[in-house]
């Protein structure tokens, strides 16, 4: 009986391992099996969250594949966990409803919750945001708008070849998440719309955003509390507010942000290049161990700027100072021409100065002549070659 036994454990071995190799293939979903429709009028929020829960629950690696087409979608929450890797390839695109209204007010359009280890790529998300745009401008009773994709409460996420366009509000949103990968992305909406930020990241750590293009109505990138670990290269930037960190210290209590990176990237006619920026109210929270290296600016606004008597409509703050502690940030190889004479402002906090701040070869002219700075309340060093002449 020995030598049979062997042979059936040896048959079902082969079975399970070689024969059954197959069922650890990743378990791929057409939307359009789903129902889903690619006339760009037919609903497909529901197809979208079937094929979710399918993947969701599988046991294996999933693939939703969205295929060439537009498809109609309503706002609709993505909710995790899941039992394993999920793959969104999307080779369509993704529309809005036309009627600004028709998202609601939860302030989300395509909403990523509590997943880990997800990716989405290619595509393009069109949120039709104009017609939101307009009701803002005009003062009438407004939705409160929708941001066109959000991951919150998210880990190991890779988003690579997006493209949104016409967001109502912020195109991208990372809050609360860890170990996110964002690259070549295009960020479109034009320069007067209100609020459409391209990415915005918050109490998030472990981050890179590469190889992308962002063309917003406010900051390329905005940088809030609580982010950690966040290094940015090859980014294109403008129209839009350029790189912010901030705005901070709105709150007492808030988490600091620290170990920013931005290098290798090039700005173009934005209202402002890299940006730090707080309310001039007291805050626990703090800048430090930021670098800006190797980047180009066109015809930027403000190159280089600190800004920290940030007090919109002088509500909430006048004649206070800003807690924000901002310590520790590097300015290197920074080059081009500014649109205005000041291209280099440090305006810091009396309560709070800025200390250990760099500023090594530096190159800014405006109107083919040297630019000037400013400097208030601010400690630091100069190095090499710095255009205009540093007031630190």
């Amino acid at each position: 009986m020995a030598p049979k036994l062997v042979v059936s454990c040896a048959i079902l071995f082969y079975l399970l391992f070689f024969c059954g190799t197959s069922s650890y293939a990743a378990y791929s979903i057409n939307l359009i099996k789903y129902g889903a429709k690619p006339d760009g009028k037919t609903d497909s929020t529901q197809p979208f969250l079937k094929a979710w829960a399918a993947a969701c629950k599988s046991a294996t690696a999933a693939t939703i594949y969205v295929p060439k087409g537009r498809y109609l979608v309503k706002a609709v929450v993505f909710r995790g966990p899941c039992r394993n890797r999920i793959t969104v390839q999307i080779d369509g695109t993704i529309v809005a409803p036309t009627d600004y209204r028709a998202l609601g007010n939860s302030g989300y359009w395509i909403l990523f919750i509590k997943v880990n280890s997800v990716s989405v790529i290619g595509g393009t998300l069109d949120a039709k945001g104009a017609g939101f745009w307009t009701c803002r401008r005009s003062g009438k009773n407004c939705p409160v708008g929708a941001r066109s994709i959000t991951f919150n409460w998210a880990n190991n996420i890779l988003v690579s070849g997006l493209t949104s366009i016409n967001s109502q509000l912020t195109h991208f949103v990372i809050n609360t998440c860890n170990d996110v990968k964002v690259q070549n992305v295009k960020l479109y909406a034009p320069d007067q719309s209100p609020n459409t930020d391209g990415i915005h990241v918050q109490s998030s750590t472990g981050l890179t955003i590469t190889g992308s293009t962002l063309q917003t109505g406010d900051d390329c990138i905005s940088i809030g509390p609580g982010t950690r670990n966040l290094v940015m290269t090859s980014i294109k930037c403008g129209p839009g507010h350029g790189v912010s960190i901030g705005s901070l210290g709105r709150d007492l209590n808030e988490a600091g942000v620290q170990n920013v990176t931005l290098t290798n990237s090039v700005f173009s006619g934005s209202d402002n290049g890299v940006r730090i920026k707080t309310w001039a109210r007291p805050s626990n929270g703090f800048v430090k161990n930021v670098v800006f290296d190797n980047i180009i600016m066109n015809n930027v606004k403000n190159p280089i700027i600190i800004d920290q008597n940030y007090c919109p409509s002088n509500q909430g703050c006048p004649s206070q100072s800003s807690g924000v502690k901002i310590s520790g940030v590097t300015y290197k190889n920074i080059r081009g021409t500014s649109a205005t004479q000041e291209a280099v402002t440090f305006d810091c906090s009396r309560s709070s100065p800025c200390r250990g701040i760099t500023l090594h070869d530096i190159k800014l002219t405006y109107m083919n002549k040297a630019a000037t700075s400013s400097c208030k309340n601010v400690g630091g060093t100069s190095r090499g070659v710095v255009v205009p002449k540093s007031c630190l």
